[in-house]
């Protein structure tokens, strides 16, 4: 009897990327990743964060984001995000600066800073751009045409620095372009998202995503981390949930308090233009002591 396919639990879920990426034993494969994403040699990495914090499954608590030096030179955060929060930009932006002061020590000179990456890895559409791999870095502006300044370089500076850095790679992009197997980036995207033909075409072209392939297989037929798995989605659907209900509270109450603001203000008009107060009571069906305590408040 043939024996059915174990449904390898999503590499999508920020408790299965870390619990998978955080291990030491894996740490080959997280460079393997690493350099396809950034595209440069990486000779040294160090897990900043292994760690899966002990109330994961409130996701209240924080991303499960996995934190990590590169050739003792860089630091880069990268998180998976399931949920569109609608903040990467404050939310990027802060863990760049966070990295970037936290690693230098007191008293050392800023020469010394470590160049700071962040990486998101993102299970929804989010930036108006036409790539599913974008980079952003801090580049020069084109200058006004009347503050040029003919200084005689042929070549000008176009980064005001290199050490600040964010990935923003967008899945759905990815699986709406469907690309081949050309780019070791494309391999390891196809197992984040593929279906079980791509995810083994993937895994016979790259031997760390073998492993990894191998290691979710594991990890899959495990309860207990099954358990945890649905403990993660549960809480990010609870939250998700809240904040939608509070957001559409919110906006009731706003349209409630508008309509008595704009009833208020129409009672106002009727008042100076000495309009009786039956007539005002039949116009507006508000209560004569409610008009009584405007004319109170409109005299001072």
């Amino acid at each position: 009897m043939e024996q059915k396919a174990i449904k390898l639990l999503p590499l999508t879920c920020d408790y299965v990327f870390k619990r998978i990426f955080g291990q030491e034993e894996n740490k080959e494969a997280l460079k393997d990743f690493l350099e396809s994403i950034l595209c440069e040699k990486i000779y040294k990495i160090e897990i900043k964060n292994p760690e899966i914090p002990k109330n994961y499954y409130d996701s209240k608590y924080g991303v499960l984001d996995l934190k990590v030096t590169l050739n003792n030179t860089t630091v880069v955060d990268v998180e998976m995000q399931v949920r569109n929060e609608h903040n990467i930009e404050q939310r990027d932006t802060f863990y760049l600066a966070s990295n970037y002061v936290n690693e230098l020590k007191e008293g050392e000179p800023y020469i010394n800073c470590k160049k700071s990456i962040v990486i998101n890895i993102v299970n929804f559409t989010y930036y108006k751009r036409n790539e599913y791999h974008s980079i952003a870095r801090m580049i020069f502006e084109e200058p006004k045409e009347e503050e040029k300044v003919e200084m005689g370089y042929e070549k000008e500076d176009r980064y005001m620095t290199k050490h600040l850095e964010m990935h923003i790679i967008e899945l759905p992009k990815f699986k709406k372009k469907n690309p081949k197997m050309h780019t070791k980036l494309e391999e390891w995207l196809w197992l984040f998202v593929g279906s079980d033909e791509k995810v083994s075409e993937a895994s016979k072209k790259n031997k760390e995503i073998k492993k990894i392939k191998k290691k979710l297989a594991s990890m899959s037929l495990s309860q207990e981390e099954r358990n945890n798995y649905e403990y993660r989605l549960r809480a990010i659907r609870d939250e998700a949930d809240a904040i939608e209900f509070a957001t559409r509270k919110g906006m009731e109450q706003g349209i409630e308090q508008g309509a008595t603001q704009k009833c208020e203000e129409f009672i106002i008009k009727l008042l100076e233009k000495n309009t009786k107060t039956e007539d005002i009571i039949e116009l507006t069906g508000e209560t004569k002591e409610k008009i009584e305590e405007i004319k109170k408040r409109i005299k001072g």
